[in-house]
């Protein structure tokens, strides 16, 4: 064969698989909220072919059954005690489980993901102290935080991924600029973070406080004080924060008001400079800002549904004060989308491979 044939076979076989290697997956815990956000995420997913999804309440049922956007779906669920040989497991199960399971885990996979808190966090002792304590301390130090925006360099190759909290995702991305920046200083400044979030992240269990009855209508504290998130925050940012987490009547959806009072004079200037360092090159972060137009300030209704992130800010100089807006889908940056962008660095695939999903609008309640 000619030099001139063989590069006629390489064209051909590059434009028959435009994409690159296809990559088994499976999802363990797949009736849940996040679970079904991960079975939508990686059935459209260029790079992933799903082979397997768990329950054991829904064993052998369709996976349409329980997430009804699914029904096209040609997959059943099947038992978590008999897990699929693949090369990514995504773990949607609740707190406490993966950390009891995870050598079985990797028994199955080279790639584990991991949404629930079980290696959210760096350390043994903060386990102890804002949990009940660890069954696994040895894979700690092994796991890598799952938010790109903050970890991304760390990613790259990563064997366990751990997903952050929601509510510590929103705050984060809020707050990393003005750390970043050096006009916050995490020792001495006063933080006070209020968190709005829907009913989603009660997860599909639900519970008496989440019937319809009981949930509409409500702005409901759940959460005034030493919230679990708070110990993402600090870990990963070394701040304290004085943090609060509201109820409120929307289905899809985590929005953080940060009301920070730093101890050196900040300029609108050094705000706007501050956030497009940290976010001018990020595929899904919006600086939204008190610009035009109805939606002038981060809001989740303008997310739900994608992997975008939205921060904003307003200064208050009579008292001394910048105020961070922030905004995500829970169930997407927060959780499912965090997971999937996260598995795309550490797999070296393009990090918008299955997240191109612009959102919707005008939209209902999200």
């Amino acid at each position: 064969m000619t030099a001139d044939a063989d590069a006629a076979d390489d064209a051909t076989a590059a434009t028959d698989d435009p994409v690159g290697e296809t990559l088994t997956a499976s999802v363990i815990g797949g009736t849940g909220f996040t679970g079904g956000e991960l079975l939508r995420l990686l059935s459209g997913h260029p790079n992933f072919e799903v082979v397997q999804a768990t329950s054991r309440s829904a064993d052998n049922m369709t996976v349409g059954r329980s997430h009804p956007n699914l029904r096209g779906l040609d997959l059943r669920f099947s038992d978590p005690d008999e897990l699929a040989s693949v090369d990514v497991l995504f773990s949607a199960t609740p707190h406490g489980v993966s950390m009891g399971q995870v050598d079985e885990y990797f028994e199955a996979a080279d790639t584990v993901v991991d949404l629930s808190a079980d290696f959210r966090l760096p350390e043994a002792e903060l386990y102890d102290e804002w949990y009940d304590g660890h069954e696994s301390p040895e894979y700690l130090e092994r796991a890598e935080y799952a938010l790109p925006e903050l970890n991304r360099e760390n990613l790259a190759g990563a064997d366990l991924i751990a997903g952050g909290g929601c509510n510590a995702t929103a705050t984060i991305l809020g707050l990393k600029p003005l750390v970043d920046a050096g006009a916050l200083d995490p020792d001495t400044d006063r933080v006070v973070v209020d968190v709005k979030v829907g009913s989603s992240e009660g997860g599909a269990g639900g519970g008496a406080a989440s019937s319809h009855p009981e949930r509409s209508g409500v702005v409901r504290p759940y959460a005034p004080t030493s919230h679990r998130h708070e110990a993402e925050i600090e870990a990963y940012l070394g701040l304290s924060v004085s943090f609060t987490v509201h109820a409120v009547e929307m289905v899809r959806g985590a929005s953080a008001t940060c009301h920070v009072f730093p101890g050196e004079p900040v300029s609108k200037g050094d705000l706007w400079g501050a956030y497009r360092d940290a976010y001018a090159d990020e595929r899904f972060m919006r600086i939204v800002s008190g610009g035009g137009g109805v939606y002038r300030y981060p809001e989740p209704k303008a997310v739900a549904g994608t992997n975008y992130g939205e921060v904003g800010f307003e200064l208050d100089p009579g008292n001394r004060r910048v105020v961070v807006f922030s905004a995500i889908d829970n169930m997407m940056k927060g959780s499912a989308g965090q997971a999937v962008h996260a598995a795309n660095i550490a797999l070296d695939l393009p990090e918008e491979a299955g997240l191109e999903f612009e959102g919707l609008h005008p939209v209902g309640s999200p």
